[in-house]
């Protein structure tokens, strides 16, 4: 992916916050990662994106 490419949101439009656990049942984020994604940098956004694996990851085991 090149620099300049903005990373796209992991948004699938199941907009549902789990109280359980606090994340997105569709994307898995928070609501505060939700809420900043516009303004996050790139590298903010893979940070995000690097969570969402790890909470899927937990999901799955």
């Amino acid at each position: 992916m090149c620099s300049q490419e903005v990373v796209p949101s992991p948004c699938i439009g199941i907009c549902q916050i789990d109280e359980a656990v606090g994340w997105c049942a569709g994307c898995l984020r928070t609501r505060s990662e939700i809420g900043a994604w516009l303004a996050a940098s790139n590298d903010e956004r893979r940070a995000i994106l690097t969570e969402i694996e790890r909470r899927r990851e937990l999901l799955q085991s």
